[in-house]
């Protein structure tokens, strides 16, 4: 879901609504006293703003963050190629610190326009990155054996959406994607898929999506007519039912229900995405409505007992909906010595070996079991 380290995005959630809740109740004389509303909370935050050096204030947005069917309280977000291939990294910290400097980079073997589908390999395969991501960053490591195995892959940088436009601090950091409202991007996701389809001649595709990648290839399935178009769906690190952040999320949902939309006050902070990814939102209530799948899909849904996002691992799972298939897997069941976080799955063997089988399991039947350090990765190695 989220990129950069954890351990300061869960600081800064947690300060943020620690600050918030002394704020509303502090007493007479020590601080204005605060009405427990949005507006009265953005009213506070902006008295206290100054303009920028371009002359600009930024100001809080009264906006929930919980609208599920457009792209209310922000002005959207946009999509970009991913082009010039970048070098293939064997770990997520080198691949971070290139798309930095290289925030369009496309990862090696991707974005090959002219790629023919084979027949051993008919579905073209599309990657999808996931929040404050971007497709370098994310599939430096998965993308070239992709395309080694014979695949024609495919990927994009979706959600961009600034400051000033509801985007989160994130967006302040170059190729910082996937921070806009997840219904654009799900759009934005449909039109790439049909320029696959066109380019390369074939009817479906298979995709693979990190972290906010599974759940927006999830909507695109069930609300812009992606059903018919996909034949695989593999995730890893999903966030399918919502994240807690280690309870940051839950208890920001609790204190929204109870009346205060400390979610939507945090909008401009964390970004329209990372809200509606909270355990419990509304986009939740909509895109899983109906069932967790679609007919005629295969699912395949991967997940880490390390991940500092999506725990506990049910959260990240699926339940077979008619005519659906899903297979669950723990990353380290049969191989303990995986210890991949959320980012670094990305680049473990195993997981990659895990994403060809379900691609492809007479191809590609045996499972890589290899080291995989927690935050620093290394495609099995240091």
């Amino acid at each position: 879901m989220i990129a950069t380290t954890h351990s300061l995005r869960r600081a800064l959630c947690g300060f943020g609504i620690a600050a918030v809740l002394a704020a509303a109740s502090s007493p007479a004389g020590a601080a204005p006293a605060l009405e427990p509303t949005i507006a009265s909370l953005a009213e506070y935050v902006n008295a206290g703003t100054v303009p920028a050096a371009d002359g600009r204030t930024p100001t809080a947005i009264a906006d929930t963050g919980s609208a599920s069917g457009s792209s209310s309280g922000s002005a959207g977000s946009r999509a970009y190629d991913a082009v010039g291939e970048g070098p293939e990294m064997s770990a997520y910290l080198p691949a971070f610190a290139y798309g930095l400097l290289h925030p369009d980079a496309a990862p090696t073997g991707a974005n090959r326009w002219d790629c023919k589908p084979s027949a051993q390999h008919p579905r073209p395969v599309v990657l999808l990155h996931g929040t404050w991501l971007n497709a370098y960053d994310t599939f430096s490591y998965l993308s070239p054996r992709l395309a080694e195995a014979g695949y024609c892959v495919f990927t994009l940088n979706y959600g961009k959406s600034g400051l000033l436009e509801a985007g989160g601090l994130g967006a302040v950091l170059p190729g910082r994607y996937g921070v806009g409202p997840m219904v654009d991007s799900s759009s934005q996701v449909a039109a790439f898929v049909e320029r696959v389809r066109a380019a390369t001649g074939s009817d479906q595709v298979d995709i693979i999506g990190h972290s906010q990648g599974g759940t927006i290839a999830n909507h695109y399935l069930k609300f812009e007519g992606g059903q018919d178009k996909v034949g695989k769906l593999v995730t890893f690190g999903a966030t399918h039912h919502g994240t807690s952040l280690l309870g940051i999320a839950t208890l920001g949902r609790m204190i929204n229900n109870a009346g205060i939309d400390i979610m939507g006050f945090y909008r401009p902070v964390i970004g329209a995405a990372n809200v509606e990814q909270a355990v419990g939102s509304s986009f939740y209530t909509s895109l899983n409505a109906t069932g967790d799948t679609v007919p005629g899909v295969a699912y395949t849904v991967v997940a880490s007992r390390y991940d500092e996002v999506m725990n506990p691992l049910d959260l990240g799972f699926l339940r077979a909906g008619p005519d659906a298939t899903v297979d669950n897997i723990a990353l380290q069941n049969g191989c303990e010595q995986d210890i991949s976080d959320h980012l670094t799955m990305m680049y473990s063997p195993r997981a990659a070996s895990i994403a060809l089988r379900a691609l492809d399991p007479e191809s590609s039947p045996t499972l890589t079991c290899t080291f995989n350090p927690w935050f620093f990765g290394g495609g099995g190695s240091l």
